[in-house]
């Protein structure tokens, strides 16, 4: 395998591991992204440094607000839904969406192994996430509602990650693009941090907790991800981002003493096989597909 797909999937390693932290933390869930947003948000932008001046155009600082738009959807969703089926759906869009995006805004087609793979991971994903067998939340109008807040999610997932890589493409540094993105997000979130209330950062288990899930499972994984879309298609490097929910449930089967159902080892070993399928090489040349190359300028990438 390649730098680049492990990169990525180094960085959805650390997303996984953010659930596990989050437990740590006794807050409203929505103050606890917003936190996390903020401290990794900032720490992007302090690490991009002077790269960031050369990252931001219309479509990065638009971005930036479809990272903070993506917190606020899926929060909006799984609390109609449930976390199962908000989480599959915002998770399990995202990949098909940022396909879709490629295709039409930079005729970027996808190959068909991409496909079947991706079709694959998303059924992996969710076989995974409902053999917890958690209720929805909720009476049907909240649940419809709810899964379209999810689809928006993923919607704007797709949309910043393809604005990302086009940036990326194009010579922006990769540190520098992730600056814009989650600098700008931070600052949109900041008042909804305050206005949720940030007085149990006063705890320092909560503060560790939030250091971790901004420093490491936000700035550090961006990293990783920028610099692993220098040489990874944006669709490759959404559909192996779907490892996050199976770093999850791994966790909470060693850490928390979780089990897990048939249906959810059956469905982390589809995911496990699709990821490797969707992670190797396409060997053969595909026309009018620009490639992807590293920023002058930019270190290796390191993994």
């Amino acid at each position: 395998m390649k730098k680049g797909p492990l990169a990525v999937v180094g960085a959805s390693v650390l997303w996984g591991t953010a659930g596990t932290a989050g437990l740590l933390v006794s807050a409203d869930s929505v103050a606890l992204a917003a936190a996390r947003l903020v401290i990794g948000g900032a720490a992007l932008a302090l690490f991009a440094g002077k790269g960031a001046r050369r990252a931001v155009s219309p479509a990065t600082l638009l971005a930036a607000v479809a990272v903070a738009a993506y917190q606020l959807c899926f929060f909006a969703a799984v609390g109609r839904t449930g976390v199962a089926v908000g989480t599959v759906v915002a998770i399990g869009s995202g990949p098909v969406f940022t396909g879709l995006l490629s295709w039409i805004l930079h005729r970027e087609r996808p190959s068909g192994r991409w496909a079947l793979a991706t079709a694959a991971a998303v059924a992996g994903c969710a076989a995974l996430i409902a053999g917890g067998g958690e209720e929805a939340a909720g009476p049907g109008g909240q649940m419809v509602s709810g899964v379209l807040f999810a689809l928006l999610g993923g919607l704007v997932y797709a949309f910043y990650a393809v604005c990302a890589a086009r940036a990326i493409a194009k010579g922006a540094p990769s540190d520098g693009v992730m600056g814009v993105l989650f600098g700008g997000a931070a600052v949109i979130m900041l008042p909804v941090l305050l206005w949720s209330g940030a007085g149990w950062l006063g705890e320092p288990k909560a503060l560790l907790a939030v250091l971790y899930l901004g420093l490491a499972s936000t700035a550090l994984s961006y990293v990783l991800y920028g610099r692993g879309l220098r040489t990874t298609p944006v669709a490759t490097a959404s559909t192996l981002a779907l490892a996050e929910p199976a770093v999850a449930a791994l966790l909470g089967l060693v850490v928390l003493g979780e089990r897990l159902a048939p249906v959810s080892w059956a469905g982390l070993a589809l995911l496990a096989v699709s990821l490797v399928v969707v992670a190797l090489p396409d060997r053969r040349p595909r026309p009018g597909v620009p490639e992807v190359v590293s920023a002058p300028g930019d270190p290796a990438v390191r993994v």
